[in-house]
Order: structure tokens, then sequence, then C-alpha cells
């Protein structure tokens, strides 16, 4: 026992801890010579931080001794993982929280003002110029997906990258997002006239959906994308909060390990940073990063023309945005400048910009202008940045970004929470440290065109009020049928209008099913340059175009319509295409004999009959029944 307490004696001396010190974790000093030197260290500064109450129920030596040593490599964990580490979390942590019992309005001294930006109105010449102008720089950019969720909020139990966007073809989300940056790639390269690369996309995934990203990579062969070019970063989580001292809390099912939870999407900027990633896309002299969200079926739509505005207004910073209308819940692109002159063009959310308002000098808050929207637009969540200086701003700050903290009081004395928290951060929060010279814009198009997230479960989507978005797997679905339609008609076609239907106790426009690979129709002006004559489509049509060189002229579509075609193959299809089509039944989203991905929509598809056809061989060919 002398040589146990010697050992302890002496680790401490080592340290400089003097026992009284030491006295105030008495477990923790019990149990010293188990520990590195490395572990001692972090045993040291978890005591100066005020966190001696981790050690309390800690077992004499020789019990446990094991998951002693785990808690150290998870404290060892969080504290490498943080910039700055465990003690600037905790510190930060406290500054927050003083705030948030405080009543602290983080906006205290700033006035909004409208930022400048781009509103775009699709199809036109301005479009089509930006669209040419984004394709040509895509060659120059990197992809960044974030991907840290699973579909449990949706009723679906797998990752939400896997998830169908739509089911007429069963395209998932991750392949969709992989199927576009191909066909930018191979569209910059043509225009480019082969001087250039792969494009990188890194996905950011975390401890829930890392294992199962690679799988549904792998399993798929990376959905025609090379596996060099796919990186993926994992997020870890961050250590929870059990009181406005930073105490942090603890696992509620094991007294050797810190409770953690996830630290927000905002993790992607350190990530990018520190993985080295960042430089190694700036030494192959790539020029933007695009960073995007796991379940919007449309973005890609948007991206071309957003690129072309950023390369064109040469913005450091462009935030995708979509009309709102007031007080709508989805916050505002915004100028804030404080009085001593600061300012930033930032992301406000919708419950704070109309009070915000208010208080500032605009008696009505939160109004919609002559154009009947907001003049403050609609942040989806979807960024550009122009990659030197993110660069130079992320050797400042590590990839820190400006965190929150939004913890559930018990009562008004604001002195215990209802449960732990933890600090969190968002990917859309980078511009809070940028400095007033920083070119930060933003570029407007209309919903229809770039926005229908996948984020809500049947039952929430049912309650949603009339008239307002239900983002379900419903309503994201028909939103590609929609855009596709509009699309189409933009470039010619004559396509019926859609029929109101129910599903999952959501009211939705059911137009026809058109879909189509990213590769036949990219931009506008591509599709424009595809449909000829007079071309017209029922409602009740479905038609899926997975060839490249697939031209419609003068087709009349009553019915399903399903073209194959390898790349060197020209398809000139046309006549009356007239079948009994595929129908869409209703299911019920509690039938568990209905597969989830099937069953969160209300729908299934009933293929009754359709022409399919397919070319397997180079040359021209023409399908006219």
């Amino acid at each position: 026992m002398a040589s146990t307490v010697d050992s302890a004696a002496e680790q401490l001396s080592k340290l400089g801890i003097d026992g009284a010190f030491a006295d105030s974790a008495p477990n923790l000093k019990k149990n010293l010579h188990l520990l590195s030197s490395e572990q001692v260290e972090l045993a040291k500064m978890l005591m100066e931080m005020g966190q001696s109450h981790l050690f309390e129920k800690w077992a004499a030596p020789g019990v446990d001794d094991n998951e002693k040593k785990a808690f150290f490599d998870q404290v060892a964990k969080l504290n490498s993982s943080y910039p700055g580490g465990l003690k600037s979390y905790i510190k930060t942590a406290r500054e927050l929280l003083a705030d948030s019992k405080a009543g602290k309005n983080p906006f205290d001294g700033f006035t909004p003002s409208v930022p400048t930006g781009e509103v775009l109105k699709f199809g036109d010449d301005t479009f089509i110029n930006y669209e040419q102008a984004g394709v040509k720089e895509a060659k120059n950019a990197a992809f960044v997906l974030v991907a840290g969720g699973l579909g449990e909020r949706l009723g679906y139990n797998g990752i939400k990258v896997a998830l169908p966007a739509e089911t007429t073809t069963g395209t998932c989300f991750l392949q969709n997002y992989i199927e576009y940056i191909l066909a930018l790639q191979e569209s910059s390269c043509r225009l480019a006239e082969g001087k250039c690369q792969e494009i990188p996309f890194a996905i950011m995934t975390s401890d829930d959906t890392h294992s199962r990203t690679q799988e549904l990579l792998e399993s798929n062969s990376y959905f025609g994308m090379k596996p060099t070019q796919v990186k993926l970063l994992k997020q870890e989580k961050v250590a929870c909060l059990d009181d406005n001292d930073a105490r942090l809390a603890m696992d509620p099912k094991n007294k050797y390990r810190i409770q953690t939870k996830p630290h927000g999407h905002g993790d992607v900027h350190a990530l990018l940073y520190s993985s080295g990633l960042l430089k190694e896309w700036h030494d192959a002299g790539l020029k933007w990063v695009l960073f995007f969200q796991d379940t919007n079926g449309l973005l890609f739509k948007a991206i071309p023309a957003s690129l072309g505005v950023s390369a064109t207004k040469q913005y450091h910073v462009n935030s995708l945005a979509v009309p709102r209308k007031a007080k709508e819940a989805i916050g505002g692109i915004t100028r804030l400048t404080h009085a001593d002159g600061r300012s930033m063009v930032i992301n406000v959310e919708y419950n704070q910009l109309d009070p915000l308002l208010r208080a500032t000098g605009f008696p009505d808050g939160d109004v919609n202008c002559e154009t009947g929207y907001s003049p403050f637009p609609g942040n989806i969540n979807q960024l550009i940045l122009e990659l030197g200086p993110y660069m130079e701003e992320l050797k400042k700050t590590g990839g820190a970004i400006k965190e929150f903290v939004n913890p559930k009081y018990k009562d008004a004395s604001k002195t215990s929470f209802k449960s732990s928290t933890r600090l969190e951060c968002m990917m859309q929060d980078y511009p809070k440290t940028l400095p007033p010279s920083a070119k930060v814009g933003f570029t407007v198009m209309d919903t229809w065109l770039a926005y229908a997230p996948v984020k809500n479960n049947p039952e929430d989507a049912a309650k949603v009020p009339k008239g307002n978005p239900y983002h379900s797997a419903t309503s994201g679905e028909m939103a590609i049928y929609c855009a596709n339609s509009l699309i189409l008609r933009k470039a010619g076609a004559q396509v019926d209008d859609p029929v109101q239907e129910v599903f999952n106790g959501q009211e939705v426009e059911v137009w026809p099913r058109l879909t189509w690979k990213p590769k036949w129709g990219l931009t506008f002006s591509e599709i424009k340059n595809k449909v000829s004559g007079s071309c017209s489509v029922s409602q009740k049509s479905t038609m899926v175009i997975k060839g490249r060189n697939v031209v419609l002229e003068d087709l009349s579509l009553n019915g399903a319509l399903i073209i194959d075609s390898v790349d060197d193959a020209e398809v000139r299809v046309g006549g009356k295409v007239q079948n009994k089509g595929w129908t869409l039944e209703p299911v019920d989203h509690k039938d568990t004999s209905v597969p989830e991905e099937i069953r969160i929509r209300g729908f299934k598809i009933n293929k009754l009959e359709q022409l399919e056809r397919s070319y397997s061989e180079p040359g021209k060919f023409s399908l006219k029944p």
C-alpha cells in the first residue's frame, strides 16, 4: 500500500499539485498511480476547471481499473477534437451560460439592414449566363455534404442520405448528389477542353452515420465516383453540461463516462481545416468550396447559377436563399451593423428577426415589401465559400465557429436545467468572425427550384398549418416532380397542371412524374436544346430519362415512358406514347407490412404498363411508336 501512496505523492509532486488541491478529489488521488503522465495532465486540467465531481464515485484501486483508463481515453478524445481543448470548451460554456441566465441579447447594439445579393429568375438570360459561368467554374470546386443525421425524425431507421429522393426511380439522395457532381465535372471539363481534374467530395459523418455511409458507398461502387474522390470526415461529440458552472455531466448509465451530444454541423469547418483537406484542395488549384445538407433533392438545380454568381461577383461567402414571407419559420439573411462600426452578413433566426427589427426603429417588424415577400431572403443553409479567404480565416480561428447554448431551465430562477445541455454551432454562422472587408452576399432562387428539404415525419407534417411547407418525404418527392414539370414547360413542352391529392394527411400537388439523370439536363439551356417541336405530357404520365443524348421531338406522352441509353447513343423520341402508365396508390404510414421508405410518403407506385426502351450500342436511333 505504501508504494501506491508514494507513487501518488510522487505524481502530485511532479505536476506541482499540492496535497490540499488533490484532496478535493480523494478517489482520484488514490487512483493516480494507474494513469499515464498524459492522463495525469488531463486530470490536473479537469481539477483546475472545477470538475472534481467527475471522480466522486470512483472505486478504489483494483476495481474497474480498465473503466478508469477508458474514462481518460474519452477525455483525451474530447480534448483533442475541440479547438483549444476542453479547457476552452468549459470556459466558453461558462461565458455563454452566464449570458443566457442574464437574458443577454446577442444582437444588442446591432441594427439590421438588407444585405446585397442577386435575385435570379429561372430561365431568363441572366440566369442562363450565370449557369454557364457556374458550370465553367465547377472544375475549380470541391463539394462538402454535411450528413451526420439518422432518419429517425422522419420515421426511417436508416441514414438520411440512403433515403430515396423519389420513388419513380428509387434514386437515393447520396446517389443523386454524386451523379450531379459527376455531371458538373464532365461538363466543366468539356468547356475547359480537357484541362481539368476530378471534383473532390467530402462528407461529414458522425458516430451514428459513419460506417453506414461507408457501406452505402462501397456497396454501390461509389455511385460512379472514384473512391479516391470521396473523403469521409467523422465529427466527434462534445461534453454535456449539468449546470451554470459548466460542470460536465456524467453519463447516467456509466459513472466512468461523460455524457456527450452532437455539437452541430458547424464542426465541418474545423474538420476540413484539421484534416488538411483545405490545404490539399488549395495546393491543387481549387478556388471554391460548396457546402450542402443531406435531404434537399432540388439543391443541385440551383448550384450552377449560384456558383456563377460567386465567380462573377467574387463573393467570399455566398449564401443560397429563397424568397421568404415575413415571419415565416425560416431564418433571414441579414446585414447587422454595430454601433461601434462592426458589421456582418449572417442568418438571423425568424423568431429573433422580428423583435430585432422592432427594437431598432422598424415599428412594424418583419413585414413583406412590394414584392409580396420579406426583403430579408430565407436562408437554406447552403454556402459557397471562396477557398483562399476561407483558409486565411480558419488559420486565425482553427475552424472554431461562434457557439450558442440553449439550456431548458426548470423554472424562472434559471438556476438549474431540466436536462443536460451542451454548446452548439452552425455551419452558416461562419461569417460571424469575418472582417468588414469580406465580400458576403446571397443568391435567391425560386423555392420550387431550390428548396424542398425532407425533415419531418408524417405525424408532424400532417399538423403543419395549411399553406405552410410540410418538409416531409411526401412533399419532398412531389417537389421534384413539380420542378421538373415547370422546367420542361419553360423549355417549351406543354405539361398538364397538377391535381390535388392527400397522402399521410398532407394535401399536395401531384404533377406528372418526370425524372432525368443529371447528365441529361444539368442546366436549363441543355434541357431546352433537347426539347423540340410540339411536346405534351399529361398529368397521369411518368417519364424516366437515363441517357445523356435523348431528344424529345414532337412527343405526346399519356402513360409511362422509360428510356435508357449509353452515352454514345443519340435517341430521338417522338410520336404518341399511350398506355395505362404508373399510378400512385395510398398507403398508411402505420402499415408495417410496407417498407419504411415507402410508408413515410403515404403512397406506393403501381407499375401497370409502360413503354421501355434500352439502347446499349452507340449510334443514332429513333423511337416513334
